[in-house]
């Protein structure tokens, strides 16, 4: 970034007014050309918020497709369930049946 100084030109006394003023205003613009390069630097370089975020992210999909991949388990499970029960009331009547009859 190019400086932005003041030049006072040579004929004018240090203690002017105005020279006073070009003194202060060069000092104020060195203080902002220094505040607009750490700015630049700091929006160039990525923030660990943001690196934390993203992470957040992949987490939160990670955690989403294993949620949905737990929940398509347990609905497998919720059907096989079923089934054996169905099986195991259809062999308790069998039994039954068979007791009955000898």
């Amino acid at each position: 970034m190019p400086s932005l100084k003041m030049t006072m030109p040579s004929d004018v006394p240090d203690s002017d007014p105005v020279s006073e003023a070009l003194q202060r205003l060069d000092a104020v613009l060195a203080r902002l050309e220094a505040s607009v390069t750490r700015r630049l630097e700091a929006e160039a370089a990525p923030d660990d918020r943001d690196a934390e975020l993203s992470l957040l992210g992949e987490d939160r999909s990670r955690l989403a497709a294993a949620l949905d991949a737990a929940s398509a388990r347990l609905a497998q499970v919720e059907a096989t369930s079923g089934e054996v029960g169905s099986r195991l009331d259809r062999a308790i009547a069998a039994v039954a049946g068979v007791l009955e009859r000898h």
